[in-house]
């Protein structure tokens, strides 16, 4: 029988005390760095396994310790490309657990409630949890909605609708698009790791495209329940008998996974231009061979940890710490049974971003061509043995185990010995794994990033540099600055601005604009009701609201003194921000006529001709863009230092529609640093329902 972590795994860490001797006399030797003690010893208990008459693997393991019990369900199927209709099956995992054939959607939701638990699924399993005296209905709920999901055209429609909807929110997100290039670059479109959704293939699937998937491939043929918790195993072992045995098995599914693209020949930039980009997102990436059962598997997160798995490695201590150039800059060794990959990147400012690459380099050349110090590979076996230790209480973290040594062919003692065979790593392993996977020389930077500002100190750094598109298809050099027509001026973009909106003389009626919007920040579970109020000639108040919340966050400025509240704490705003909001007016180009412009360059946003104006007043300087065909704002830019960090900020506007004779956008979207925060108008009035006090 194969052995097995439990949540009552039994942990005896052997731990060596020097305790100081009584004698005055007594020294210790700081000259010399402390011997590891010994690896702490887990004591595994042995699951019970069985299997059904359908093929679905079940593994028990009984934990009496909390009156809880979790369901864990995977079907181990070989990844597959879905062609013309990719997405297909992440419709079907947000389909499945909303209801059942025999239990409407609303229904079951409010009965998983009720008993207090959880349960989710995705196209190739589902996981439930909860108190262990309800774990009868848990399971009995969880497999109805796996055997007998409520597959209808009106949800159908509701999900490709939400998928179609992120699609859009995803064009114009730098992370998104460095995501599928990279896949798309590294594994090839046509492989299961690189094959992205498009708007067109996610139309081109319909309901009985999701039902055909569901019947192919979610069945028990290749699928796993781990079940840890308060259970009895003989009761536990009759109650999924009775609900997934009848449980079909579907045909045998032969699938042959495509070889992933070969690593590049030599080193190489592979760029993106996204000229909204506030950051760069730059990514080195090499595909690697190596499973968890090869024995270079534990040098092999050793070294990764060293070099850029954690916040003391050599990459973030440079590009963080040394340079301040990030957040955080971090690299990963994935080990996979068809392909894996080591990638290291970060997001960094835009004047930076051919520094970071070379940096980047240099850290790599570092780790394979010098041993680690004993004290950088103990600080990293420490980190290992606390991560380890801490994760075996999670009943998630054990199911993946026990999986992992189902499905990756692991010895059954695998988790037994990971601690020592951690603790048995040396330098010269560091060195030898780094330099058997940590492919510089055959890996390629996918840079995304604002060609504009990056390209030509990019091109200065003598990598050989290659162009894609948002899909990793190649595409010429991008052009960057195009020929000016005759006779166009910054002075005659600016007034063919106010022209455009409604006039100077419609402007200047403007007293006061109330708009009304509704928020989407990305990554947010939230979506805030935003109010912003204006007065002329520079008073200001915005508040974001949450359903349910009340207001989270205020900011008023009457024209002398403002404040700022968060979560209830309200303070005055600083002088800085106060001198900013005395020169901000509802239509700034009206007031240019004391500041200098400057006409940069006719460049390109979203496939749009735009004139690009750097404009300095009151010793700031900003960026203006213009649509050259509508003569309507598209964009505004601006560095601002903050806290010694030069932070960018763009705000995008769109769709302008005339109120009271003057077009107002009613999108925006702002991004500084790795911050998107989307605005959709629902209503703008003009000279309509604002009073001085509302900004005291």
């Amino acid at each position: 029988m194969k052995r097995y972590y439990t949540m009552n795994t039994k942990i005896s860490i052997l731990i060596a005390l020097f305790l100081m001797s009584v004698g005055a006399h007594a020294q210790i030797d700081r000259s010399k760095q402390p011997q590891s003690g010994p690896a702490p010893k887990i004591s595994l208990q042995t699951p019970k396994e069985f299997t059904l008459s359908n093929g679905l693997k079940v593994l028990v393991v009984e934990n009496h310790k909390l009156p809880r019990v979790s369901f864990s369900l995977t079907i181990d199927n070989a990844p597959i490309t879905e062609g013309d209709k990719a997405g297909v099956s992440g419709i079907l995992g947000a389909m499945l657990g909303n209801g059942t054939a025999t239990i409407s959607k609303d229904n079951f939701n409010e009965e998983v409630d009720f008993l207090g638990a959880r349960m989710s699924f995705s196209s190739n399993g589902g996981y439930a949890s909860g108190l262990s005296k309800y774990s009868e209905r848990i399971l009995e709920l969880m497999a109805d909605a796996a055997i007998h999901p409520l597959l209808t055209e009106e949800e159908f429609k509701k999900e490709r609708d939400k998928q179609l909807e992120g699609l859009k929110s995803q064009k114009k997100s730098v992370d998104a698009v460095a995501s599928r290039v990279r896949k798309a670059l590294s594994y090839g479109p046509h492989h299961p790791y690189g094959e992205y959704i498009t708007e067109t293939t996610l139309n081109a699937i319909t309901l009985d495209n999701v039902n055909a998937f569901y019947q192919k491939h979610f069945n028990p043929n290749n699928a796993y329940l781990v079940v840890i918790g308060d259970v009895k195993y003989n009761k536990i072992k009759k109650l999924i008998k009775t609900h997934f045995e009848k449980w079909n098995s579907g045909a045998a599914v032969k699938t042959n996974v495509p070889q992933a693209n070969p690593n590049v020949q030599y080193t190489q930039i592979s760029f993106v231009d996204m000229p909204n980009a506030v950051q760069s997102n730059i990514n080195l990436v090499n595909n690697i061979t190596l499973k968890m059962s090869d024995p270079d598997y534990h040098a092999a997160l050793i070294a990764n940890k060293i070099f850029g798995g954690g916040f003391n490695s050599y990459l973030n201590m440079n590009l963080r710490e040394a340079h301040g150039w990030t957040y955080g800059a971090r690299s990963s060794v994935r080990p996979d049974k068809y392909v894996g990959q080591f990638r290291a990147g970060a997001q960094v400012r835009n004047t930076v971003t051919d520094s970071a690459v070379i940096e980047t380099l240099k850290e790599i050349k570092r780790i394979k061509a010098e041993k680690v110090t004993e004290e950088a590979l103990a600080n990293a076996k420490a980190k290992y043995v606390g991560d380890f230790v801490l994760a075996l209480e999670k009943p998630q973290t054990l199911a993946r185990y026990a999986l992992n040594i189902k499905i990756n062919n692991l010895p059954s003692d695998f988790y037994e010995t990971y601690l020592a065979k951690i603790n048995a790593v040396t330098t010269d392993d560091v060195l030898r794994v780094a330099n058997t996977y940590f492919k510089a020389e055959n890996a390629r930077f996918i840079v995304v990033g604002k060609g504009a500002d990056v390209l030509e100190n990019l091109e200065k750094t003598g990598i050989p540099i290659k162009y894609y598109d948002a899909y990793g298809a190649p595409v010429a050099k991008p052009e960057f600055s195009k020929p000016i027509p005759q006779g166009v001026t910054a002075q005659s973009i600016i007034d063919n601005y106010i022209t455009a909106i409604g006039g100077k003389q419609n402007l200047e009626k403007v007293n006061t604009v109330w708009t009304t919007a509704n928020v989407t920040i990305e990554g947010a579970p939230f979506k805030p009701v935003a109010t912003l109020k204006q007065m002329a000639p520079n008073k200001e108040y915005m508040d974001m609201k949450i359903e349910g919340m009340g207001a989270v966050m205020k900011q008023a400025f009457n024209g002398t003194s403002g404040y700022m509240e968060q979560q209830g704490q309200k303070r005055p705003m600083p002088e800085e921000m106060i001198a900013q909001q005395k020169n901000k007016h509802i239509f700034p180009e009206l007031t240019y006529a004391d500041a200098k412009l400057t006409l940069e360059r006719l460049t390109t946003i979203n496939g749009n001709d735009v004139y690009e104006i750097k404009v300095e007043k009151d010793g700031k300087s900003a960026l203006r863009y213009y649509n050259a065909e509508n003569n309507l704002l598209v964009r505004t830019e601006k560095t601002e230092d903050q806290g010694g960090n030069a932070i960018t900020t763009i705000m995008d506007f769109d769709k302008y529609s005339p109120v009271n004779g003057v077009q107002f956008p009613y999108y925006f979207m702002q991004k500084a640093g790795s911050q998107t925060i989307i605005f959709n108008v629902s209503n703008v009035k003009v000279n309509d329902g604002v009073v001085a006090e509302d900004f005291n």
